[in-house]
């Protein structure tokens, strides 16, 4: 069954890949803009003092604006940096100028950024292709959020586009879900009551 599941995800990724690179440079920064917008007006951006956020790459939401405001508001920022056996950790960035591509090309803190251990996160920005109406989410498939995240019942949120919010994705047993979905319209999950 768990083989099964791992395929359809699969297919899935692929075929939200595809349907992502298809967005026209205008939709993607529009997009991109009002995720950004959503993100930093939400009351749990707010109150976190320290966050770990991500760069997004390939067709994920460009994170750099809001690395560049969480800074400017004098937040600790953190971005993650892939170690061995598909592990990560959290280290502290006070600039982006402390971003470097990492062995895989991904922008991650350099070396000598600290480590900043889990508890201390206020929220984190969790990455996906696509999230569903319960919190989960179709990551990229190498299991480091899934592995960083277990345990974990802190605040954490993710962004998904409007276009690609799914009623409901495959899920494997050690999949991690958000506690927070936002896409372009705001919070969708948990669903806010209506005015």
């Amino acid at each position: 069954m768990g083989h099964d599941i791992a395929q359809v995800k699969a297919l899935l990724r692929q075929e939200m890949r595809a349907v992502l690179e298809e967005l026209t440079p205008q939709e993607r920064a529009w997009s991109d803009g009002e995720l950004t917008r959503q993100f930093l007006q939400h009351p749990k951006v707010a109150q976190a003092q320290t966050i770990l956020a991500y760069w997004g790459v390939g067709t994920e939401v460009d994170t750099r604006p809001i690395l560049e405001a969480l800074l400017a508001q004098g937040k600790r920022v953190c971005l993650p940096r892939c170690l061995p056996e598909h592990a990560m950790e959290a280290r502290a960035i006070t600039d982006l100028a402390q971003v470097q591509p990492d062995r895989y090309g991904i922008p991650a803190p350099a070396q000598d950024c600290p480590v900043v251990p889990r508890e201390a996160l206020d929220l984190i920005l969790v990455p996906g292709l696509c999230f569903d109406s319960r919190g989960n989410r179709l990551g990229q498939g190498g299991g480091y959020y899934d592995r960083y995240l277990e345990d974990h019942d802190g605040a954490t949120m993710g962004l998904c586009r409007e276009d690609f919010f799914q009623v409901n994705l495959p899920r494997e047993p050690l999949d991690v879900w958000v506690r927070f979905v936002l896409t372009e319209e705001g919070q969708v999950w948990p669903p806010l009551p209506e005015d």
